[in-house]
């Protein structure tokens, strides 16, 4: 028999994910404020709740990938979690604060249920096609109830520990350092191109030698050709992260500079009205800056 998943929030992420749930055998429910973006998986067998509560089963399974600590706090109830109770296990991977997952594994202990970090790192496409990488963290035995469910939907699955705050912070981490990657790559690509050497020359030769990794290959394409859309992750999305990055270090006293360079890009993007691009389109700044 299969086993049951409650799945809540079908973004550009859940989405996916839940397809290849859905396409792995199990019977998944799915929940989304917008219950427009349900249909698709409808489509696939998916079960549509009316509310959270609704998508959970008593002593089962369920995944979140939703916006912010706000949206994760809000849906995760007393209500929700007295019925998923002894037993339940959920599983979060959306990028919040380290704080929050710790304040969360609390609530949910006090009803018997276990929580599990699980920030994963890929885009939809990547997703789809079972490339991408998650890190886990939280209580050992969620963790370990939690793994092969997440290898359905990834290639790789990396363990940090008891501390559920930990894999939110590797998250943070990655994101940042993927940012910092943007700025750094249309910083070089802006110098060439007011040089007079194309971009996408300089991109095909660094991407194919010294930064021969997914990360540059594939944003640094988006770079040099100024390519932001569609939006797979938005702009102030990737400001929400970069903010909870500069807390996380505060927090530990970890000065990082270049993340409040990387900020200042984010929030000059939203000011010229470019919410509605991808979060490469920070890269933007630096053709800003060179009169582009």
């Amino acid at each position: 028999m299969a086993e049951k998943i409650a799945f809540l929030g079908l973004g550009n992420l859940g989405a996916p994910i839940a397809q290849r749930l859905i396409n792995s055998g199990f019977e998944v429910t799915v929940w989304n404020r917008t219950i427009s973006k349900a249909e698709p998986l409808a489509q696939l067998g998916a079960k549509v709740a009316e509310n959270a509560i609704d998508a959970i089963e008593p002593g089962g399974i369920v995944f979140s990938v939703l916006a912010d600590d706000n949206a994760v706090e809000t849906t995760f109830s007393d209500a929700l979690l007295q019925k998923l109770g002894s037993n339940g296990l959920h599983i979060s991977m959306s990028t919040i604060s380290p704080d929050c997952s710790r304040k969360l594994t609390e609530t949910h202990n006090k009803y018997g249920a276990s929580y599990v970090a699980a920030p994963i790192f890929a885009r939809p496409d990547a997703v789809l096609s079972g490339m991408g990488n998650i890190v886990v963290s939280g209580e050992a035995g969620a963790r370990e109830r939690a793994k092969p469910l997440v290898q359905n939907f990834v290639k790789g699955v990396f363990d940090f520990g008891d501390d559920p705050g930990a894999a939110n912070v590797i998250k943070l981490c990655g994101n940042f350092m993927i940012a910092a990657s943007l700025e750094m790559m249309a910083e070089a690509f802006t110098l060439a191109e007011k040089s007079g050497i194309p971009r996408q020359s300089i991109y095909e030769m660094l991407t194919s030698t010294l930064f021969a990794a997914p990360i540059f290959q594939n944003y640094g394409k988006m770079v040099a050709q100024h390519t932001y859309e569609p939006v797979l992750f938005g702009l102030p999305l990737g400001l929400k992260d970069i903010n909870l990055t500069l807390q996380a270090s505060a927090k530990v006293n970890a000065p990082m500079p270049l993340a409040d360079l990387v900020k200042n890009r984010f929030v000059s993007a939203l000011a010229k009205d470019r919410a509605g691009m991808d979060w490469v389109a920070l890269a933007k700044g630096a053709s800003d800056d060179a009169g582009l």
